[in-house]
This record gives C-alpha cells, sequence and structure tokens, in this order.
C-alpha cells in the first residue's frame, strides 16, 4: 500500500514513461521506414515483431543490471581512446544508422522506387526483421541505461518499459501511414536518423553530446515540418476550391509546354527547357487549347458578330436579290423583313434562287424554314447540341430583347478551336507584320491570346469578348487614332477607327531592359 501512495514512485514512473517514449521515437520512426519496403500484407506483422522484439530486450536487458554496470567497463584503449562493451554496441549502432539511413535518402533522392504497387520491388521479410533487431538492440541498450541512471526500483523501470510500448505499440501504425504517405516526412526522419546515428558514435568515441541539444533540433524541425504540411493542406484545399476543368486544363497545358517565359539563362538551358515542347506543335497546342477552353467561353467570344452578317432582305425586288446571292459567296442567309431583327427564316442561296427564278416570293419561300434561335446566355457546350439539330444550317444568337447579335455556324466552333478560316471576301482578323501583328477590332480574345502565348486579355471578371471591348473599356472611352494603350506585356496602338468603332489596332510585346540595350 506504501507503494501505491508514494509520489515520489509516480513522478519517477510517469517521468520515465515520457523518457522512454521520446527515446523509443526515433526507434520507431526507423521501423515505419523499413516496414514500407515490405508487401502491404506483410508490414503489420513486421511492425508488431520489431517492437515486440525490442521490449523483450529492454526487459532481459532491465534483468540482467548488474551485468550492465559492467558494459561500462573499459575494455581496452586505442590512443587517448578507451572503449567499454556500452561503447562498442554504440559504435557499431551509430555506424549501420548512418549506412543505413545514407543509403535510404539516396535512394530516395534518386526517385528509384517504382510507381505503382504492383510493380514495386518488395524486400525480403525476414531482412527487414534482422534489421530492425539490429537496431532494437542498440536503442533498447540506449533506452536501459537511462532508466537504470533514474530510477533504482526494478519493478518502476520494469512498468515503464512495458507502458511506453504498448503506446508505441498503439501508434505505430497512424504513424507509419503518416510517415509513408509524406515523402517530406521521410527525407526528415532519415535525417533525424542520421543525426541520432553521428551522436551514437560520438558517445561510442566517449563524447557525450547532450540530449537536449538533438531534442531541440529535432523539435524546431518538426515544427517547421508542420507548418510546411499546413500550408500544402491550405493549398490543396484552395486548389480544390476551383473547377476542375480549370486545374485538368492547366495540368495538360503545362504538359504540352504551352507556358513560355521569357529567355533567360544559357543556351543549354533553352535547349533543355525547349526538349517537352518538342512533343507537341504549335498547331496541336493551339487545338488542344481550344478544346480545353471552349466550355469557358461564351457564345459571343464564337459567333459571327451582327455587323458582319450577310443578309436577305425579303422587300428588296427580286433582281436585286439575284444579284447579291449571286455576289456574296456565302451559301445560306438569313431573310429578314426590313431590318435584321425581323427573320423569316433561313435559305440556301442556289435554292432561293431557284424559288426566284419560279417567281416565288423570297419571304415566302423562307417562310418555310424558320431560323433556330438562342439566347447570348447559353453555355457553348450546350450550343453543340442546338448546331446539331440545325442540320448543317446555323443559329441565331439574340439578347434578352430580341434583338439580334450576331449568328452561330458549325464553322464558328471550328474556328475557336483551331484557329480562323477566312472566307473569299474576307481578311484574316489576325496578321503578322515586321513589328508585331494588325489586329482587327472585332478579333477574339481568346484566339488571340492563344496566338500570343499570355493570360492577360481574358479574365473572369471581364465580359467582352472582342479585342475592341477590351480596348475600350481599359481607356474609358472609345479611343483614337494613334492612341497607345498599355497591358503588359501587350501593347496596343490604334491604325484603324471611326466615331463608333475600333478597326485595325497594331499588338506588340513590350521590350524588357536588356533587349533594349542590345538594340
Amino acid at each position: 500500500m506504501e507503494f501505491i501512495l508514494d509520489p515520489s514512485i509516480w513522478a519517477g514512473l510517469l517521468t520515465l514513461i515520457v523518457l522512454e517514449i521520446v527515446l523509443g521515437i526515433d526507434n520507431l520512426v526507423f521501423i515505419a521506414i523499413l516496414a514500407d519496403k515490405l508487401p502491404p500484407k506483410q508490414r503489420d506483422k513486421a511492425r508488431l515483431i520489431g517492437l515486440s522484439l525490442a521490449l523483450v530486450m529492454r526487459l532481459g536487458l532491465l534483468s540482467l543490471i548488474s551485468w550492465m554496470v559492467t558494459l561500462t567497463r573499459p575494455l581496452f584503449s586505442v590512443g587517448e581512446f578507451s572503449f567499454s562493451g556500452r561503447d562498442l554496441i554504440l559504435l557499431v549502432g551509430g555506424l549501420f544508422l548512418l549506412f543505413k539511413a545514407t543509403m535510404e535518402l539516396h535512394e530516395r533522392l534518386e526517385n528509384r522506387d517504382h510507381n505503382g504497387e504492383g510493380n514495386k520491388g518488395y524486400a525480403s521479410f525476414w531482412a527487414v526483421v534482422i534489421q530492425i533487431v539490429v537496431l532494437d538492440a542498440v536503442f533498447s541498450l540506449d533506452a536501459v541505461i537511462t532508466a537504470v541512471g533514474m530510477v533504482n526500483n526494478l519493478a518502476i523501470m520494469m512498468t515503464a518499459v512495458v507502458i511506453a510500448m504498448g503506446i508505441m505499440l498503439l501508434a505505430s501504425k497512424p504513424l507509419t501511414r503518416f510517415v509513408n504517405a509524406h515523402p517530406t516526412v521521410v527525407v526528415l526522419c532519415l535525417s533525424f536518423l542520421l543525426m541520432i546515428g553521428l551522436s551514437l558514435v560520438a558517445e561510442g568515441f566517449g563524447f557525450h553530446i547532450p540530449k537536449g541539444y538533438l531534442y531541440a533540433a529535432i523539435g524546431f524541425s518538426i515544427l517547421i515540418e508542420l507548418f510546411n504540411q499546413i500550408a500544402r493542406v491550405n493549398f490543396m484545399r484552395h486548389q480544390a476550391r476551383r473547377p476542375m476543368r480549370e486545374r485538368t486544363a492547366e495540368a495538360i497545358v503545362r504538359l504540352m509546354g504551352g507556358r513560355r517565359g521569357p529567355a533567360t539563362g544559357s543556351s543549354e538551358q533553352n535547349e533543355t527547357n525547349d526538349k517537352p515542347r518538342e512533343t507537341f506543335k504549335d498547331e496541336e497546342r493551339y487545338m488542344i487549347n481550344g478544346v480545353l477552353t471552349l466550355a469557358s467561353r461564351s457564345v459571343r467570344s464564337i459567333m459571327t458578330p451582327r455587323g458582319e452578317i450577310s443578309w436577305v432582305n425579303a422587300d428588296r425586288p427580286a433582281d436585286e436579290v439575284r444579284l447579291q446571292l449571286l455576289d456574296t459567296p456565302h451559301s445560306l442567309f438569313p431573310v429578314c423583313r426590313g431590318e435584321l431583327d425581323e427573320v423569316i427564316g433561313v435559305v440556301r442561296a442556289k435554292e432561293l434562287l431557284v424559288a426566284l427564278d419560279q417567281g416565288i416570293d423570297a419571304a415566302t419561300f423562307a417562310s418555310a424554314t424558320p431560323p433556330i434561335i438562342v439566347p447570348d446566355t447559353l453555355e457553348p457546350l450546350n450550343l453543340l447540341g442546338v448546331l446539331r439539330r440545325a442540320r448543317g444550317s446555323f443559329v441565331m444568337v439574340t439578347n434578352e430583347f430580341g434583338v439580334v447579335q450576331g449568328l452561330i455556324t458549325p464553322l464558328d466552333v471550328l474556328e475557336a478551336i483551331a484557329g480562323e478560316f477566312p472566307d473569299e471576301d474576307e481578311t484574316p482578323d489576325i496578321i503578322a507584320d515586321g513589328e508585331g501583328w494588325q489586329v482587327k477590332g472585332g478579333t477574339d480574345l481568346h484566339s488571340l491570346q492563344q496566338l500570343l502565348d499570355t493570360q492577360v486579355l481574358v479574365t473572369a471578371d471581364r465580359d467582352h469578348a472582342s479585342l475592341a471591348g477590351l480596348l475600350i473599356a481599359q481607356k474609358g472611352q472609345l479611343p483614337q487614332v494613334g492612341e497607345v494603350i498599355e497591358l503588359p506585356p501587350l501593347t496596343f496602338q490604334i491604325l484603324e477607327a471611326t466615331e463608333y468603332r475600333i478597326d485595325l489596332v497594331r499588338v506588340k510585346r513590350q521590350r524588357h531592359e536588356d533587349e533594349e540595350e542590345e538594340a
């Protein structure tokens, strides 16, 4: 009864339990790293065998306290150094720990682990167990000597060792899972083992390194790694808020080498950076970018705008309509009554010509094929189904007031993916010249952004679809001819404009200071 009520015994027991757990953490970490080399079904078994052997060794050594005392007596001397049995054990264990931790670090840094559990080469079960036994002997010796130095009661020492090992057995599986799931933690633990191995070698030569220094360094490193893990979790949480489509698109574009930075460094570095891009040609990258960004675009960025629509006025004489159809290279026309917003139907040019020759009125003929109308808020992916139902025709795009904003053909969708296909009566929207590019004001921003390989033209908070809309928004009003608008890393100079629209713009890349000095 006096044994249970003695506070000094309880204080010694609790202190010894804490110290045994602290001294056993490095052993537990090493067992976790070694167990990862085994097949998943054998890892728990190896971990339990390792910790059980450590418990048996510590209890056995505690029962041989009289023999433990003799281990501290010098056996022989070499020069100024004298070695006891304990010194030899610590020296051999420290060298083994240094060797094993160094080899593990080398394998991790050289990335020799195979990807995928099915192709991974596993180590022999008993080879791993023997390594665990060797390290158990070294760490058990250190723990037992600490226990003998703190408490004189054998029962208290054995109780503390049993409780500490029980706690470590309970914590071993989650600790092993955490260590093996975080590569940076594994490298950190291996660096701890290197430090502990160095301290064991030093003690084997008689140089005592206070454990407080080691634990302070380990604690500080763990704190830094904790911050690193918290930052990583927050980063992953932030990434999870972004749409999966956007993250997938960025990942594929990075794989294609689509993000080009400024040319810096030596020519060897430039050649190394260019190698991944050889897999995909410029046109391939352009088309893949177009496919990946199609869902994030608006219908307004794909459609042919209202000002470029060729339409037939049913109120005009038949001869004028016939001349218009013959002079225009388009095969499909919307037929309207007086103005574009009064759409009657959609006709093919050759069929309407035949009808006019037969004396059929254009409005009467067009009313048989009414137009397909979609709102300008429709998503591009939903637009594809509408175009399928149009069967080779086009769809008209209107705003909330029923005013026609443009029209969309299957060719417009193809141009959004693969680039522009100008008609016979059109000039390309983007023309490269010696100083940069001459770009029409109505050019689609997505196409221009892909061509210039930049990310500054299209953002989520901007609702304009053309270059003219972007420049007017930047200026706050319609810019005049000759004005220059800067949007780093690009500059835009207005070449042609009227009182109500921008017709032509010269786009240049801004030069860096070092490039200007070379020029």
